[in-house]
Formats: C-alpha cells, sequence, structure tokens
C-alpha cells in the first residue's frame, strides 16, 4: 500500500488548517472538526478504494457528507468552505496518488489561503441586526441602519418583519466609519 498520499494529505490539511485557518479565525472547535473530518474521509475513501463497491459506496458517502447539516452552531460561509475543503483535501488523499491528487491539494489550500486573506474581508462587515420598530420603508431602514451602525449601508436584507412586537431582523453589510446619511432618496 502507498502511504504516500495519506501523508500528503495529512500535511496539506495541517497547513490549511494550522497555518491558514487558525491565525486568522482563532477558532479551535473547528479546527478539530476540519482535522476529524478530513483523516475520517481520508480513511473511509481509502477503505473504499481496495472494496469491490468502492464507485457506489463512494458517492453515497460524498452525497451524504454534501447534505450534513451541522445543526449545533451556525457557520459562516467561509466556515462552510473549509469544511468542503478538508472533506475534498481527505478524498483526494484516500484514493491514491498521482501528480493529479497532489496538484488538486495544493490548489485547493493555495485558493482559500488566498481568498481567506484580509484584504478580501476588509471594510465590509455584516451583521444581523434587530430593530426596534417594524420598518417597511427600505430608505427609512437603510437611513436607520446607517445611523445606528455608523457606516455606509451597502446592503439589507429584511429576515422578519413583526407588527406584534414591532421589531425588524435584518442582515446588513456595510462599510464602517464612511458614514453616509440617506434621507428622502438623497445621499449627502
Amino acid at each position: 500500500m502507498d502511504y504516500l498520499p495519506h501523508l500528503v494529505n495529512i500535511v496539506a490539511i495541517s497547513v490549511l488548517v494550522f497555518a491558514v485557518y487558525l491565525p486568522r479565525h482563532h477558532r479551535r472547535d473547528l479546527a478539530v472538526a476540519y482535522l476529524g473530518v478530513n483523516i475520517g474521509v481520508m480513511a473511509v475513501a481509502a477503505v473504499l478504494l481496495n472494496s469491490a463497491v468502492a464507485a457506489g459506496l463512494g458517492l453515497g458517502l460524498f452525497g451524504v457528507l454534501s447534505i450534513i447539516r451541522l445543526r449545533s452552531d451556525e457557520l459562516a460561509q467561509h466556515e462552510v468552505a473549509y469544511y468542503f475543503s478538508a472533506l475534498a483535501l481527505g478524498l483526494l488523499g484516500g484514493l491514491g496518488g498521482s501528480p493529479m491528487v497532489y496538484a488538486l491539494m495544493a490548489v485547493i489550500v493555495a485558493v482559500l489561503a488566498l481568498a481567506d486573506q484580509s484584504r478580501f474581508r476588509a471594510g465590509v462587515k455584516r451583521q444581523i441586526v434587530n430593530l426596534d420598530r417594524a420598518i417597511v420603508n427600505e430608505q427609512e431602514l437603510r437611513y436607520e441602519l446607517a445611523h445606528r451602525l455608523d457606516g455606509k449601508v451597502l446592503g439589507v436584507a429584511v429576515q422578519r418583519i413583526d407588527f406584534v412586537t414591532d421589531t425588524t431582523l435584518v442582515e446588513v453589510r456595510f462599510s464602517p466609519g464612511t458614514h453616509v446619511t440617506q434621507a428622502a432618496g438623497a445621499v449627502r
């Protein structure tokens, strides 16, 4: 049995978790999850590779893993990207080695390392805000959010308006510290 693909996978997931993810996001709980998912998928893929029902069972495994919803924690989109990268690395590492497999592993790690840099995240924040008024007018909502968050509102997605409790739950993307007053359709 060739252990090189398994070693390359362990190096790749270690770089992804310890050199890319942890220094940027500091969530040790998810680091453990990424490592566990990766090693588990690699082990199952390696066993399935030597099985007579490898193709069907492997596709079924990937399907099951891709529909799992982690209900204990709400995950940000970048955390989901790390999960799927850990899964992909584990599958590639468990399926055997070739120059193409090693190149794909390197591409996965490199893409996340580049795409998850702070300069891509800088300047725009995302918040879920629960306002103590039911606001149906989008301009009024944008003004209220810009005022409360002290920033320029870039995008608004109303999650819920409750007229009984007089609240508005909204997801907002904004640029902090660049407050732009938006009143009566005009930007001052």
